[in-house]
């Protein structure tokens, strides 16, 4: 949740909130305590990162509800949210340069895309075994989010012809011949 937050308060560092950033965003939000935040948080998670349906108003103490103008917003175009999200943490990671480290990017993808699309850990571990891809630039950014909203976890719909980039088309290459590879375990036991 610490992506979501620095996604609400509009942080243009990674790890940090200056006091300016937390103040405005915290009044943008109408935010009176931090559970309220806690609450606003976890609405957020749950529509935006996980893909649920968007929360109704709960019924709560004098306080502690907030102004959930923006979380309307959010909830009528769930996907434009996760993709001003998913472009807010691309920006987020990269302050002083074009790309970001596949390290970083890989946290990133495990943190924001496998909640809702589980073929970012085969694309994952792909990446950590292979070893020789260095960065992410905004264009590879875009197209694994599109890749893997596009594209069964089995691969049945990928569609080779694409533009993909040489990543995605080496991690396809890799996941089939994994798949082709697999001893199926009721021919080894003989039956």
């Amino acid at each position: 949740m610490p992506l979501l937050l620095a996604w609400q308060l509009d942080s243009h560092e990674m790890g940090k909130i200056s006091k300016e950033e937390w103040m405005k965003g915290t009044d943008a939000l109408r935010v009176a305590s931090l559970s309220v935040l806690a609450n606003i948080l976890e609405d957020l998670n749950n529509l935006v990162v996980l893909g649920q349906p968007p929360a109704q108003a709960a019924k709560t103490q004098k306080g502690s509800s907030y102004d959930r103008a923006r979380y309307g917003s959010y909830a009528a175009d769930s996907r434009k949210a996760f993709l001003s999200f998913y472009s807010f943490c691309f920006a987020l990671a990269k302050p002083d340069s074009r790309n970001i480290d596949m390290e970083t990017a890989c946290a990133l993808w495990s943190v924001v895309l496998a909640p809702q699309f589980p073929l970012i850990a085969d694309v994952i571990e792909f990446i950590n075994a292979n070893g020789s891809y260095k960065g992410v630039n905004k264009d590879l950014w875009s197209m694994m989010l599109e890749f893997c909203r596009d594209t069964q976890p089995d691969l049945s719909d990928f569609e080779a012809d694409g533009a993909w980039p040489s990543i995605i088309d080496d991690f396809v290459t890799w996941k089939r011949a994994q798949a082709d590879n697999e001893p199926v375990e009721a021919a080894a036991d003989g039956a």
